[in-house]
């Protein structure tokens, strides 16, 4: 196996954020290297605890021997999708303390050599963040239909030649599936005009089909709602997101659940509950100069952070 590489990104800033205080329950939903975890630890020590998921084996053997002198932190291999249940399984109701969300990829995946994410390297098609799931990117480009792939290239990717590329695909693996990483982005630049842009041609739909493997935008958005009901009353939630779909459904969850009223302007009297969440950043926050310049992918990310106000 590769060494496992990660960075963690604002580290500081997602952690700082939770206003870490020892005896309260932590949660980290993306445990990665274990960089947020650590200084969560720190933190709360020697009476929080901290609950971390993950579904990446390399991720979760890095960070047991990362976090091995830490006897508060309870590493689950499961996805943040099963929070619910896997706080009751371990006899906790409430987060009292808060939780955090690193979404998308981590640095391993995307470079590593047989994941498959990235159109550097010259990999099988697979982009599983858990490959103990059997569902990868070869499938989705060798089995869907041509309108399929449009939705995806288009929702996902955000891809303007989303109709020449799904055309080209569907045409290629008539005669030949499509198996790899570099016939894959090869294909796509060829299907496609040279524009001038800083991007990759294959950028977009390797990142719309890496969504699509893993779900991950649905997954986001019931996660975050299954927290809300998790939260005790001042518990914090920080989450980093990378590209502008995953931001989009943090901002507009977060902004929902902290208006006072969701009524239909023509009624007459409101009966809405009383707002869950309280926003603490109005803007979302970016890595510093110093950070990006380390760790260029950084620029990409965003941190908003909300408050549980709901007693």
């Amino acid at each position: 196996m590769e060494e496992f590489k990660h960075y963690t990104v604002m580290k500081k800033e997602a952690v700082d954020a939770l206003e870490c205080k020892n005896g309260l329950i932590y949660v980290d939903c993306t445990l990665g290297g274990g960089g947020h975890s650590e200084l969560i630890l720190q933190r709360i020590s020697p009476d929080g605890k901290l609950i971390a998921f993950d579904i990446d084996n390399d991720a979760i053997n890095a960070a047991c021997k990362r976090l091995k002198n830490y006897p508060n932190i309870t590493i689950v291999k499961n996805s943040y999708t099963d929070i619910k249940k896997v706080l009751l399984n371990l006899g906790i109701d409430k987060i009292t303390g808060g939780v955090l969300f690193d979404l998308g990829a981590s640095y391993h995946q995307l470079t590593a050599k047989d994941r498959g994410f990235s159109f550097s390297k010259d990999a099988p098609l697979d982009m599983r963040f858990c490959q103990d799931y059997g569902f990868t990117a070869y499938d989705v480009v060798n089995s869907y239909c041509e309108n399929e792939l449009v939705r995806i290239f288009s929702e996902y990717g955000e891809e303007r030649f989303s109709k020449r590329i799904a055309k080209a695909i569907v045409n290629q693996r008539k005669n030949k599936k499509i198996e790899t990483t570099f016939e894959l982005a090869d294909l796509i630049i060829k299907s496609t005009p040279k524009i001038k842009s800083s991007l990759h041609p294959a950028t977009r739909v390797f990142q719309a089909l890496r969504i699509e493997v893993n779900h991950e935008l649905q997954n986001v958005k019931n996660t975050l709602n299954d927290v809300l009901d998790l939260l005790a009353f001042g518990a914090i939630i920080s989450v980093i997101s990378f590209h502008s779909l995953e931001d989009r459904i943090v901002k507009h969850l977060f902004k929902y659940h902290s208006q006072r009223c969701h009524c239909d302007k023509n009624q007459s009297v409101c009966n809405c509950p009383l707002p869950v969440l309280e926003i603490v950043n109005k803007k979302p926050i970016m890595a510093s100069a110093e950070e990006i310049k380390e760790n260029p992918p950084s620029r990409s990310a965003k941190l908003r952070i909300a408050r549980c106000i709901r007693r």
